[in-house]
Formats: structure tokens, C-alpha cells, sequence
């Protein structure tokens, strides 16, 4: 357990939408529906793998792991935001704002580590073909996405660690619907908070940065590679087993790229509420439908799976 830091306050009141009281019905049904569908999609998603002996492959173990993350990263979020939406005192414990913040950075990050590792199993598969076996083994596997989930912790830990040893005097209202760093640091006091400011920024950044060239780099070789391909046809082939996980990345990391790296300055309680909606529910919400429909081999073993169930229910 963290060691949180004594201050003077006790709980925080999540202000984030309270600006739109005359749509936070809507909001509500809106993101209620959006999250449903996040979470069968994903659990569609690995339902079908684990139910299709053909995906039993190294490609579809990460998006499994994907799809654990994007579940686990959504609840840490969205229900407490729905709750909220519907309550007129939206209040969270000092504890449980830290909780919240440790895991969302958790799994926010081992998504992106997943993402990375993703791109790097299609960078093996596509140029080291004869390969892909030995270095892509079920152990090999399985360390990769055991490191994804450590690095996610390790973020989590450092970051939450850093802000809640922080001094919070007052006022307890946060700009934002969840426990967010930067909200959390404009309530913080004394001489250290802008140096914790610093280097929490850093670290998130370095991290996203380092996994969003490594995709890069994965990609620049597979475009290489792709090219020498004599026939169209291999070419169309060999680049949409890479369609989704690079559609997939453009969204995670340009919304990121939004949120970490957008510059300083004055930002509306509003504007802040809004973008931060892109990544706590539109990503997650996007993912499945991008690797349903971006995949060919999984839109069919859905389809499979789907028509299966609906025909041993007809007969």
C-alpha cells in the first residue's frame, strides 16, 4: 500500500462536469452505453480467441492482454464518472482517489507497453518470418506481456507516489471528473510541487515517447520489407495483418499526444472535461470496433462464434 502523505484534507469533490447540468442525463445514457459496448466488445473479443483454436497465436494472446487492460482501465474510470453524473455531492475519499489514480496510470501504461509489444511481434512476423516461431515462443510471449503488466505497475506506483506525498492545503475541488495529475497539482502546496510537476511530466513523457518510436521503428522496417514484395497481392496482404494495431496506435497515441504535450496555459473547466472524455471513453470505446472490423481473420471468427450461438439458441 502507498504511504499517503498527512494533509488537511480528507476528500476531494470531482467537479468535472458540473458545468453541463442540463446534460448530464444525456452524458449519463451516452457514456453508460459506451462503456456496455466497451466491455463486450472486449469480452467478445476474448471469448473468440480463446474459443478459435486458429488464433491461438502470439498476435492474438497480446490483443487478449489488450483487451484485459482496456476493461480494467475503464472500470477504474467510467463507474465511478457515471455515479457521479447521476449525484449532486461528488466527493472521493483521499484514499480512493489515490487508488483511482494508480490505476488508471497502471493500465493506462501497460496498454501502451502491450501496443508496443504488439507492434513488434508484426515487426518479426512480417521480417524475420522464418524466425517467428523461436522468437515469439509461448514463454517469449508470456515474459513480454508479463513485462507490460510490470512497467504498468511501476508507472502507476511512481506517479501516484509522487503527487500523494505531496501537501494538499486547499480549496478540495478537482477541475476534472477523476483523479488526474494536473488537476491534482494546481491544489497542492509548498516549495516541491513544481519540481514533482516536472518530473512526473517527464516520465510520462519519456515513457509514451520511447514506446511510440519503438512502434515507429517496428513500422519503418515492415513498410521496408512490405515493398520488396513482389506481387500486390502479398503486399495488400502482408500490410493488413498490421491494418488494425496501426490504426489502434494513431488513435492511443494521438490523443495522448493531445493531453501530454499540448501546451501551457489557460484551459476551460469545460475544454479540460471534454478531452479528457477522448481518452478515458472514446479510445477504449473505438478499440474493439477498430480490431473487429480492421481484422479480417477476427471479424470472421466473430462471425463464427456469433452465428454458432444464435443457432444452437434457434434450435
Amino acid at each position: 500500500m502507498l504511504r499517503l502523505n498527512h494533509t488537511s484534507l480528507s476528500e476531494f469533490i470531482l467537479i468535472g462536469f458540473s458545468t453541463f447540468p442540463h446534460l448530464q442525463l444525456m452524458f449519463f445514457l451516452l457514456f453508460l452505453l459506451m462503456y456496455l459496448f466497451t466491455l463486450l466488445g472486449n469480452l467478445l473479443i476474448m471469448a473468440t480467441i480463446w474459443g478459435e483454436r486458429s488464433l491461438h497465436t502470439p498476435m492474438y494472446l497480446f490483443l487478449c492482454a489488450l483487451s484485459i487492460s482496456e476493461i480494467l482501465y475503464t472500470f477504474a474510470i467510467i463507474p465511478r464518472m457515471l455515479a457521479d453524473l447521476l449525484s449532486t455531492y461528488r466527493s472521493i475519499a483521499f484514499a480512493a482517489c489515490a487508488s483511482q489514480m494508480f490505476f488508471s496510470f497502471t493500465f493506462g501504461f501497460t496498454h501502451s507497453f502491450l501496443l508496443t509489444v504488439m507492434g513488434y511481434d508484426r515487426y518479426v512476423a512480417i521480417c524475420h518470418p522464418l524466425r517467428y516461431s523461436v522468437l515469439m515462443s509461448p514463454r517469449g510471449c508470456a515474459c513480454l506481456v508479463a513485462w507490460s503488466w510490470a512497467g504498468g505497475s511501476v508507472m502507476g506506483l511512481v506517479v501516484t507516489t509522487a503527487i500523494f506525498h505531496l501537501t494538499f492545503c486547499g480549496p478540495n475541488e478537482v477541475h476534472h471528473f477523476f483523479c488526474h495529475v494536473p488537476p491534482l497539482l494546481k491544489l497542492a502546496c509548498g516549495g516541491n510541487v513544481s519540481t514533482v510537476a516536472q518530473g512526473v511530466g517527464l516520465v510520462c513523457i519519456t515513457a509514451l515517447l520511447g514506446c511510440c518510436l519503438l512502434i515507429l521503428l517496428s513500422y519503418a522496417f515492415i513498410v521496408a520489407a512490405i515493398l520488396k514484395i513482389p506481387s500486390a497481392e502479398g503486399r495488400h496482404k502482408a500490410f493488413s495483418t498490421c491494418a488494425s494495431h496501426l490504426t489502434v496506435v494513431v488513435v492511443h497515441y494521438g490523443f495522448a499526444s493531445v493531453i501530454y504535450l499540448k501546451p501551457k496555459g489557460a484551459q476551460s473547466l469545460e475544454g479540460d472535461t471534454l478531452m479528457g472524455v477522448t481518452y478515458t471513453v472514446l479510445t477504449p470505446f473505438l478499440s474493439p470496433i477498430i480490431f473487429s472490423l480492421r481484422n479480417k481473420e477476427l471479424k470472421n471468427a466473430i462471425k463464427k462464434t456469433v452465428l454458432s450461438k444464435l443457432f444452437l439458441q434457434s434450435s
